[in-house]
């Protein structure tokens, strides 16, 4: 596979990056980097390319006037020539566009082999991508990294011409969305919330796909440089270092920060304040965002006298700020992202690869990063007394700095550019494969609930798609509490078939492949929101002890979901919402996962409703689950399974007749029940002729 990686903005080569050096070189380039690397080394990658911009600058260094520049044998980044030789900032990016397009579209018509698929990175990117679709045929896929939906609601008062161009920005990405083949976002919250406001966003085209980071080794050598870096500007330099590495864009809030550090006089007494703040030359230097934000800085630090408590390099390389990481880490630190809102954050993973505990926005993707790693704290960005409280709870508190750091460590490792591109592969051969389904008529349904009952065992899942493959009259339903963006990255880690439905959200949404896509059952909307009231639950389970919000992602349309402290909160749940006249359902999982949805809702009605879709008597479906949201279908089906490694908690069903007890677990216990209601069906039917 050939693949093609687009982007425009910034000074983009192989490492050593001088990240910060304009303010459009920033994180983008490490994941483009990261994700480019890792594909180039797969056995499956022919060529990784990278495409950008051709520009003359002594300055911002002379490899980017390079064609071409190697980092190994099958990766490269090539820079286009589009005849203006100026370094342009991504505003001015637009003017050059047309010229751009016409060099690379001769670049392309020269090659004797054609890219098989354009990554495109922001949305300027995917206008390009878009326009080598319709003259090459080459579909694309869509990173945005940062929206303008997001930063538009960041600015309280935008002036017209900022307002202009954040209307631009937003339109263009909406037609990015539109436009793609697939849209890859790197947290929930932005694939669920972020992606989803856009008008043309399609929910069945959008992917989560997890960054790596690449962990680090520091020598002493990086380390001294780096106190030599910090040490003129502070006092006592050996004080626990609070470190911030942002580039000098408003939206990252430096300055906040800055405020709860001045604010609070414990963390002045017991730290040192460390920002990174890109690259300058001088405070002047740079657009006027850059310099009204080196302002605002120097403003805060002379309001709060904090001279000798807080460093602020002019200049750092690439090595400086790993070992500002390991010095964070010496010293009994902590990292800090503010930022307004925030993508993603991968600062924050590089922060837990060098075992530093993190304060963050609690707005954006670290949401997700902080469920993951659980290695720091979130907070309110626009409020310095939250960000100072919780800096100082980790740096006085420190067996709980010690189980961030450890727990950053230990759940880091997942995390892997490798990882990235399996996703990604497995993302774009299923772009390039994708054919209009045939509309097979289907013998029976196969339903199957995913964590712990199909995943778990990789030799099983083979056994299944193999099952699945020589059974084509066996349609598949994916059953899962998950949402659908989240159920199909699973599906895409386990090398699972494609489902010919998705069940998802406890059985709150339904989606069903049609003609290439993914669309949502708007009649089974229709059907379970019937008598559904969020608003009337909502007010119902305030004051309700034991029950603890999930994350915001995981209150959808119809569901409301919680961590239950105690089993016995959903009897207590159960009588709150009959006392206020509310009937709904509520199901406990694994003890602790509690729903509620609405009374028509649940897998069991989503179950009966895609077999009477696609045309499946509910004799021939079968159902395959493993804990309590699995309860209702596996209750309600003629031919149910339990693999070996269901919960206690639906334990009573063994005694059903229409329940079987697989001896083996998760998938090749779902493959064992389904033959075994084969053989019980055939049995029958053998019985029903001799009579």
């Amino acid at each position: 596979m050939h693949i093609m990686s687009i982007a425009l903005g910034g000074c983009l080569r192989a490492e050593p990056v001088q990240y910060g050096i304009t303010e459009d070189t920033g994180g983008h380039i490490t994941y483009i980097l990261g994700e480019m690397e890792a594909l180039a080394r797969r056995d499956d990658v022919e060529l990784a390319e990278i495409i950008t911009r051709r520009f003359v600058d002594k300055r911002l260094g002379a490899i980017h006037a390079q064609s071409e520049e190697w980092i190994s044998d099958t990766c490269v980044i090539r820079r286009i020539d589009s005849g203006d030789p100026r370094y342009l900032a991504k505003e001015a990016l637009a003017q050059d566009r047309a010229a751009f397009i016409d060099a690379l579209f001769a670049d392309l018509r020269a090659r004797s082999r054609l890219p098989d698929i354009v990554h495109a990175h922001f949305a300027d990117a995917a206008d390009i991508a878009a326009q080598i679709e319709r003259e090459f045929g080459i579909p694309f896929i869509y990173t945005a990294h940062s929206l303008g939906l997001d930063k538009r609601a960041a600015v309280t008062a935008p002036g017209p011409e900022l307002a202009a161009e954040l209307d631009g920005r937003i339109a263009e990405e909406d037609r990015a969305i539109g436009a793609a083949s697939a849209i890859v976002g790197s947290s929930r919250d932005e694939c669920e919330r972020q992606i989803l406001a856009y008008p043309s966003a399609r929910i069945g085209r959008v992917n989560r796909i997890v960054p790596g980071v690449k962990v680090p080794s520091v020598g002493q050598d990086a380390r001294d440089r780096a106190r030599d870096l910090i040490a003129p500007f502070l006092r006592e330099p050996d004080k626990p270092i609070i470190l911030a590495i942002a580039r000098p864009v408003a939206k990252k809030n430096l300055a906040m920060l800055v405020e709860a550090f001045g604010r609070s006089p414990w963390l002045r007494a017991k730290a040192n304040l460390v920002i990174l703040a890109g690259l300058r030359d001088g405070i002047e230097s740079g657009g006027a965002e850059r310099r009204a934000v080196f302002s605002e800085l120097l403003d805060t630090i002379d309001r709060h006298e904090l001279y000798g408590s807080i460093a602020y390099p002019p200049r750092h390389a690439r090595e400086d700020v790993e070992a500002l990481f390991a010095l964070a880490r010496e010293s009994g630190g902590v990292f800090v992202n503010p930022a307004k809102v925030e993508p993603y954050g991968l600062t924050l993973v590089e922060a837990a690869a060098h075992g530093v505990p993190v304060v963050a926005t609690r707005i954006g993707g670290p949401i997700d990063i902080l469920d993951q790693l659980d290695h720091g704290l979130l907070v309110d960005p626009d409020d310095p007394q939250d960000i100072a409280d919780a800096i100082e709870r980790l740096l006085d508190d420190r067996a709980l700095w010690a189980e961030k750091s450890a727990n950053a460590l230990a759940r880091v490792t997942a995390m892997t550019w490798e990882a990235y591109a399996d996703h990604f592969v497995a993302l774009a051969r299923d772009i390039l494969s994708r054919e209009e389904p045939v509309n097979k008529v289907l013998s029976s349904l196969l339903v199957c609930d995913l964590d712990n009952t199909l995943t778990g065992c990789r030799i099983g899942v083979s056994r299944l798609r193999e099952y699945l493959s020589r059974n084509s009259g066996v349609g598949f339903v994916l059953a899962t509490g998950r949402s659908i963006v989240e159920a199909q990255r699973i599906v895409r880690e386990w090398g699972l078939p494609r489902p010919r439905a998705w069940i998802t959200s406890v059985g709150s949404e339904l989606y069903v492949e049609r003609h290439g896509e993914i669309e949502r059952d708007l009649l089974f909307d229709r059907k379970i929101a019937l008598g559904w009231d969020p608003a009337a639950v909502d007010e119902a389970v305030k004051g309700l002890k034991g029950l603890t919000p999930q994350p915001h992602y995981e209150q959808r349309e119809f569901k409301r979901s919680f961590f239950a402290d105690d089993p016995t909160v959903a009897d207590a749940l159960r009588v709150r919402l009959l006392e206020r006249g509310i009937y709904a359902r509520t199901v406990l999982s694994h003890a602790t996962l509690l729903d509620i949805l609405p009374i028509a809702g649940g897998k069991a009605v989503a179950m009966r409703h895609i077999a009477g879709r696609l045309g499946v008597d509910m004799r021939n479906v079968f159902a395959v689950g493993d804990s309590g949201n699995d309860e209702d279908m596996l209750s309600v089906c003629d031919n149910a399974i339990m693999v070996a490694n269901h919960s206690q908690e639906i334990a009573t069903l063994s005694d059903r007749a229409n329940v079987y007890v697989a001896r083996r677990s998760h998938a090749n216990g779902a493959l064992e029940g389904i033959l075994a209601h084969q053989r019980r069906q055939r049995a029958a039917h053998r019985v029903e002729q001799v009579a």
